[in-house]
C-alpha cells in the first residue's frame, strides 16, 4: 500500500504541470494556481437595486477555474451547472467536475467523468493521466497502468514529466498484485464441430483413387452456443526484483447437447525476476486440461519461460518459449510432445493505438508420424480507442504446416497446410452494467490443405458483455 501512495504522490504533481495537457481546450480547463480575472460588462458597483452581472462563457469558466483553486467547491458546482448550458464547452465542464470529485475523494465519480470525456476524445493526455490518478486510488493498478501507458504515447509530455509518468509505471508493475477479465455471451458458428466443408473426399486403394461421400456427422455444422471465457494473474513480490507469477485461464462454449461442448482449463505457476528496470524474465510450470464432446480429449503438462524487453516508453519486445508432454485421450496418435517459440514486438501508435506484431515456430512430435509438424508463420494486431466509447481490435496471422509422413489413405505425399485467420472486435464503452460493457468479436479462419478431408472454413461472431478488474 505504501508504494500506492509513493505513486499517488508521484501523480499528484500532474495536477500542477500544464504541459501534461493535450490540445485544446483541456488545457484552458485544467485549474492552475493562475486563474483569469473576471470582467463584467458593467464596471461600476450596483445602487441598492438588485444587481444584475453579464458574462461571457470564457469569463464564467475563469471564474469556475478560480473558484476550483480555492477549494470552494459549492459555489463552483453552481456556476458548472450554468455552463453546461453553453455549446463548445461540455469537455471543460466534465474535467472540472472529475476535478473537484478526486479532491473530495470521490474517485469512482472522477473517474466516470474522466472516462466520459476520453469516450468522446481519446487524444486528451491530461484527462488520461487524471484517470491514471483515479484508477490508482481506487486500487486498480492494471486500469492506471494502461492508462499512463496511453498517455506516455503522447509527444507533448515534457521530458520531465515523461519521466514522472514512467517512474509512476515502474512502481505500479512492482506492486500490481492480481487482475482479472470476465465475459460471457452468445457465439453462433458456423462450423462448431471444426471440420471439412467437402461433401467428398477422396481415397486411396492402392494406384486407385476413388470419391467418398461424407455423411452429415463428418462435415462442418452451425450452430449457436453460450460462451464465457476468464483470466486472472497473480505476481506478488517475495524478494527483491524477484515475484511469485500465477496465472488461471478457463474458457468454454456450451452448445444444444453436449456432442460438440469445449471447454479449457488452463494453469500456470512460477517466478517473475525483474533484471533490470527495462528487462525482466520469467519461468513458470503450466498444466492443462480440454474436455470436448463431456468428455476429457487431452491434458498437458510442462514449462513456458520467456523474457521482456522495453525499447523505449512505447516500444516492447518479447520472447516466449513453451514446451510441453501431451496426452490425448480422444486418439493416441495426437499424444506426445509439443513445444513453441514466439517472439513479439509492440508499440504505441498517436495518442489512443497499440500496434503489435509476432512471428512464431510450432514444432509437434506426436505418436504418429502423420500428425507430427512444424509451423511456421506470423501476424499483427492493431487496437484502440476511438471517439463516442468505441474500442475497436482488428488483425490476423498467416501459417505454413508441413507434416512429417503422408497418410497412405488420403494420399502418398505428407500433408501440407496454409492456414489464415483473421479477427475484429468492437466494443461500446459508454454502457456500463454492473461494470460490464458490450463488445462483438468476429473471427474467420481457413485451412487450406493438401488433402480435401482437412480443408475447413469457419466464421464465429461473439456477442458478449465484458469486465476487467
Amino acid at each position: 500500500m505504501s508504494r500506492f501512495l509513493f505513486v499517488a504522490a508521484l501523480l499528484a504533481g500532474l495536477a500542477a504541470t500544464p504541459a501534461a495537457a493535450g490540445p485544446g481546450p483541456v488545457a484552458a480547463g485544467t485549474p492552475a494556481p493562475a486563474a483569469a480575472t473576471v470582467a463584467a460588462d458593467a464596471g461600476t458597483p450596483c445602487p441598492a437595486a438588485p444587481c444584475q452581472l453579464r458574462f461571457t462563457p470564457p469569463q464564467l469558466l475563469s471564474a469556475i477555474e478560480r473558484l476550483v483553486v480555492e477549494r470552494r467547491y459549492a459555489e463552483a458546482r453552481g456556476l458548472i451547472a450554468v455552463l453546461r448550458l453553453a455549446p463548445g464547452f461540455a469537455l471543460q465542464t466534465r474535467f472540472l467536475t472529475g476535478y473537484m470529485a478526486a479532491q473530495e475523494g470521490d474517485h469512482a465519480a472522477a473517474a466516470g467523468a474522466y472516462k466520459a470525456i476520453l469516450a468522446d476524445d481519446p487524444g486528451q493526455t491530461r484527462v488520461r493521466l487524471e484517470l491514471g490518478r483515479a484508477m490508482l486510488a481506487l486500487g486498480q493498478a492494471a486500469a492506471a497502468d494502461r492508462q499512463l501507458r496511453l498517455a506516455q504515447q503522447s509527444r507533448e509530455l515534457d521530458p520531465d514529466l515523461a519521466r514522472l509518468v514512467r517512474g509512476a509505471r515502474q512502481v505500479i508493475r512492482s506492486s500490481r498484485a492480481f487482475r482479472a477479465d470476465v465475459s460471457i455471451g452468445l457465439a453462433p458458428d458456423s462450423n462448431i464441430n471444426n471440420a471439412t466443408d467437402a461433401r467428398t473426399v477422396n481415397v486411396r486403394l492402392g494406384d486407385v483413387e476413388l470419391p467418398l461421400s461424407l455423411n452429415e456427422d463428418a462435415r462442418a455444422r452451425s450452430g449457436t452456443g453460450v460462451t464465457a471465457v476468464g483470466a486472472m494473474a497473480g505476481r506478488l513480490p517475495v524478494a527483491a526484483d524477484l515475484f511469485l507469477l500465477g496465472n488461471l485461464d478457463a474458457s468454454g462454449t456450451n452448445y444444444p447437447g453436449r456432442r460438440f461442448d469445449d471447454y479449457l482449463v488452463q494453469g500456470a505457476l512460477g517466478g517473475d525476476v525483474q533484471l533490470s528496470n527495462s528487462v525482466s524474465a520469467s519461468l513458470q510450470a503450466v498444466a492443462a486440461q480440454r474436455w470436448f464432446g463431456g468428455a476429457i480429449a487431452s491434458r498437458q503438462l510442462g514449462m513456458r519461460g520467456g523474457a521482456q524487453v522495453a525499447l523505449d516508453d512505447v516500444r516492447r519486445l518479447g520472447v516466449q518459449l513453451d514446451v510441453r508432454r501431451t496426452r490425448s485421450d480422444f486418439d493416441r496418435g495426437f499424444g506426445g510432445w509439443q513445444g513453441g517459440l514466439y517472439a513479439s514486438y509492440e508499440t504505441g501508435l498517436g495518442r489512443s493505438a497499440i500496434a503489435a506484431a509476432q512471428a512464431f515456430v510450432r514444432r509437434d512430435w506426436l505418436n504418429a508420424d502423420a500428425l507430427s509438424n512444424v509451423e511456421v508463420g506470423g501476424g499483427a494486431t492493431l487496437a484502440g480507442e476511438l471517439p463516442f466509447g468505441i474500442n475497436y481490435s482488428f488483425g490476423g496471422t498467416v501459417s505454413r504446416a508441413l507434416f512429417d509422413a503422408p497418410q497412405p489413405i488420403f494420399s502418398a505425399d505428407p500433408r501440407r497446410d496454409w492456414r489464415l485467420i483473421s479477427h475484429a472486435s468492437l466494443g461500446y464503452r459508454k454502457i456500463r452494467l454492473f461494470g460490464f460493457s458490450p463488445q462483438v468479436a468476429w473471427q474467420a479462419s481457413r485451412i487450406d490443405s493438401s488433402i480435401g478431408f482437412y480443408r475447413a472454413t469457419r466464421n464465429r461472431v461473439t456477442l458478449t458483455v465484458a469486465r476487467y478488474f
